[in-house]
């Protein structure tokens, strides 16, 4: 009997445990070649490897222990694709684009999630090197106060049935 089948037929008897946890988001918004967005636009997930600024970014998140911390599940993340619109202004240095030119960027938006009572001198250094590999001037980095997220767990009889 596998845990599917042990779920389905003990579905009556018990359900599943909502746990709440207070998380801070972080959320990163970093540009991509053209290339990249199509690939993964179609959902080919290896284009993750081929981008050198996403591959940096997902290191950075795998050398932050805290980030993406789930229980039994690390360096959690989601991803999306999208574009990233804006106009230098006099004095920029820009890495895309041109001062008065509007510019318009293919762009992969990072989301993970971290303990809200991590320490803010951590959440610093992670925000600091985030910056120092980050390719833009100014780089778009959301960071949430606390809110919650859900913790789905089995309850107690199926984790020792599974187990059997």
């Amino acid at each position: 009997m596998t845990c599917t089948t042990l779920l389905h037929a003990d579905q009556e008897e018990a359900s599943l445990k909502i746990e709440m946890k207070a998380v801070r988001k972080l959320r990163v918004h970093w540009p991509i070649a053209s290339e990249t967005f199509s690939r993964l636009a179609k959902g080919d997930a290896e284009a993750f490897k081929d981008e050198a600024g996403i591959v940096a970014l997902l290191q950075a998140l795998s050398g932050s222990p805290d980030l993406g911390d789930f229980g039994n599940y690390r360096h959690v993340f989601e991803s999306g694709v999208g574009f990233e619109g804006f106009t230098c202004a006099e004095g920029a240095t820009p890495t895309l684009g041109a001062v008065g030119q509007e510019t318009i960027s293919p762009t992969f938006v990072f989301t993970t999630y971290f303990d809200a009572a991590l320490d803010d001198a951590a959440v610093q250094r992670f925000l600091e090197h985030i910056v120092d590999i980050h390719p833009w001037e100014v780089p778009v980095i959301e960071l949430t106060g606390p809110m919650s997220v859900s913790n789905t767990a089995l309850p107690a009889v199926f984790e020792s049935q599974a187990a059997s």
